[in-house]
């Protein structure tokens, strides 16, 4: 998180840590002082940032192309009105076509020199050196104008792509309003600090990660969580950075400003997923640097077949490289900010592939599969003896309790609104249940309570208890024990997320092929759930460590997602070919320990993280496949003499423009369907 604390600095416009490297650049005069406290002990690089770089290059190639296309007119119009001037001015000619062709000539000649091997430029550069020779020079102005105004195109729908992903998570709300003595004032964003009260109204966007004193608001909060409808927000709600108040209004307690919100991470994990290649990146670059020659050899035969110089020029101004980099480049990124927008954090381009490879989902079941919150849904109690008085014994016992058992009852408590009644004494007897001496309250008796399970009860003599299993129909069933005599029970579920059915349904319809379950639960309740979700096969009582020997064990047969909470399933998310962590309460440590970080609750978006690995990769091989298709196909018609150079370059440029737009139009689609 240090790049993301310097990059918050007022005045600094960029910032990447690399080991023992930090590489800053700034606009205006960043607090230096402050920043020296952040980064001691690092070696720093840093300067002035260019400013408006993109917009300088997208200006640059249609400064070229102007001046290039009016060259090439002139020179026309000379040619026709003044033959023998337009003979004479011949090495004019030449030098004007040179500085044309200054940028490609340039870094033609450092490819070979630095990386001692042909690039693309090296290929257009011998073409304009090949129309000098002949003295044409002419025909490389009008391939240069075209060739100049492609990578303009390309480069602003590239840029455009950019803008968009970057788009997706801006904070641009610089004010708020802080509430001081009763009265609101507005303030800057960043003289925020924990602990504030501060005040957002209907339209504006809330700038800090706390939590709803009071008010009552409907929240668009897809940006962090991906969420499609509205989240309604009251007293106690917590509230993310970069939502937006779409009606009400709120008081929230600031409890994250800055660095430290969850938007803040996000856009953090966003541009470090951006420098991560994925190795389909590396295979383009790689096949696109081997096919160069093939272009110099087309082109050397030809000449040695035909000494024909406009089919030479065919071969040279046609290239694979720009088709295959730039198109998988702004695929990649644009599949992390599609998902990024659908609140998944996908942590670089190399997880992106394993999504479109993944053929079994390995599910956690308390946390992932279920809410993680237990849930009363059922009371039975004795002849003579009101659900009341037991569900309050109960709670009175569980008070000071954390087991997931006990606070499922405290939620019950709160929900009906009713007051715990205290206690004398309470115990906690280890794997058994609790102990605890109530006095009378309200209209009930009170009595020395046992709550526990069937286990506890027999041990400590209890009669009249029934005869059922403990965990009957899938659930916990906690007894109730008041002065030796059975007084009821409470059975306690954890309930299944909604739409996980749907969700494990549509993740088999795109390739699927196995769905396995893993729990520390028992295997009475493991197996009423595999039952109900369809679950191809379950392992249940394993400890958080065992899970990871499951993991190693499917990846012999195929391409595993682990799916988790990020903590007790660490060791089996790092195994994985990909770990994904889902559920918004879980983001800070899913963000160290798994792959992909999903913000929301909706099991949805697991199905929507394996769409756009499939989507992404499909569109890269679609471009691999057009590339290759089309400029074979202008080569070997260059070759034959039956298109001219422009001709050649037209097809060429179009092709790349094409592929690069159809890598950008993945932002695009969400809607569309998959086939695998």
């Amino acid at each position: 998180m240090l790049s993301a604390k310097i990059r918050q600095t007022v005045g600094m416009a960029a910032a990447t840590v690399e080991e023992t490297q930090i590489r800053m650049y700034y606009t205006g005069n960043p607090d230096w002082a402050y920043i020296r406290t952040l980064i001691s002990g690092y070696e720093l690089t840093y300067g002035k940032k260019k400013e408006e770089k993109k917009e300088w290059d997208v200006a640059a190639y249609r400064r070229e192309a102007i001046l290039s296309v009016g060259g090439f007119i002139a020179m026309n119009i000379l040619r026709k009105t003044n033959p023998e001037f337009y003979g004479s001015i011949l090495l004019i000619r030449r030098l004007f076509t040179l500085y044309i062709a200054r940028r490609v000539i340039k870094n033609g000649v450092m490819g070979l020199v630095k990386d001692h091997q042909a690039n693309a430029d090296t290929l257009t550069a011998t073409a304009v050196a090949a129309s000098l020779l002949a003295g044409k020079p002419e025909s490389s102005l009008t391939l240069l104008a075209l060739s100049n105004g492609a990578e303009m195109l390309t480069e602003y729908a590239a840029e455009k792509a950019r803008r968009q992903i970057s788009g997706l998570l801006k904070l641009d709300q610089r004010d708020v309003w802080l509430i001081e003595h009763g009265r609101e004032r507005k303030v800057p964003v960043e003289s925020l600090k924990v602990g504030d009260h501060i005040a957002v109204h209907l339209g504006e966007k809330i700038c800090v990660d706390g939590r709803v004193l009071s008010g009552n608001a409907a929240v668009n909060q897809a940006s962090i969580t991906g969420e499609s409808n509205p989240a309604i927000k009251q007293s106690g709600s917590f509230v993310y950075a970069g939502s937006v108040i779409e009606a009400g209004d709120l008081i929230i307690v600031v409890e994250k400003v800055g660095a430290d919100t969850s938007l803040a991470q996000i856009i953090h994990l966003v541009e470090e997923a951006q420098t991560r290649r994925a190795p389909v990146q590396n295979f383009a670059d790689k096949m696109a640097n081997m096919l160069v020659p093939i272009s110099f050899i087309g082109a050397a035969i030809v000449y040695g077949a035909t000494k024909d110089w406009q089919r030479v020029l065919n071969l040279l101004f046609i290239d694979f490289s720009c088709g295959l980099k730039l198109s998988t480049a702004t695929a990649i990124s644009a599949a992390i900010g599609l998902a990024a927008r659908k609140g998944i954090l996908v942590k670089g381009g190399n997880y992106i592939e394993n999504l479109a490879d993944i053929d079994t989902v390995v599910l956690d079941k308390t946390g992932t599969i279920t809410m993680g919150v237990p849930q009363i849904s059922h009371i039975d109690t004795v002849e003579g003896v009101e659900e009341k008085e037991v569900i309050l014994l109960a709670a009175s016992a569980e008070m000071h309790s954390v087991h997931p058992l006990a606070v499922a009852v405290q939620k019950y408590v709160k929900g009906k609104g009713w007051d715990t009644p205290p206690h004398d004494m309470s115990e906690t007897v280890v794997a058994r249940g609790m102990r605890a001496q109530v006095p009378s309250f309200e209209q009930y008796a009170g009595g020395f309570v046992l709550v526990g399970s069937r286990r506890f009860m027999t041990e400590e003599g209890v009669t009249g208890v029934p005869v059922t299993n403990d965990t009957a129909w899938g659930n916990n069933i906690l007894y109730v024990a008041c002065d030796g005599r059975y007084i009821g029970s409470l059975t306690i579920q954890d309930p299944v997320r909604p739409a996980m059915k749907k969700t494990l349904n549509q993740m088999r319809r795109i390739g699927i092929d196995e769905v396995v379950m893993l729990t520390g639960d028992s295997k009475e309740v493991a197996a009423e759930v595999a039952r109900n979700m369809d679950i191809d096969s379950y392992h249940a009582e394993i400890l958080p460590e065992d899970k990871a020997n499951y993991v190693l064990k499917l990846q012999k047969r195929g391409n595993v997602m682990m799916v988790g909470d990020g903590i007790n399933d660490a060791p089996a998310l790092a195994f994985a070919d990909i770990g994904v962590s889902l559920g918004g309460n879980k983001t800070d440590i899913a963000a160290e320990s798994a792959a992909i970080t999903i913000r929301s609750e909706d099991p949805g978006r697991l199905y929507e993280a394996l769409r756009i690995g499939r989507r992404t990769m499909k569109v890269i091989n679609q471009n691999f496949t057009a590339t290759i298709v089309v400029n074979s196909a202008a080569m070997l018609l260059g070759a034959l003499g039956r298109i001219s150079p422009l001709w050649a370059a037209v097809i060429h440029n179009t092709a790349t423009l094409a592929v690069v737009l159809n890598s950008a139009g993945i932002l695009g689609s969400t809607r569309r369907k998959i086939v695998r």
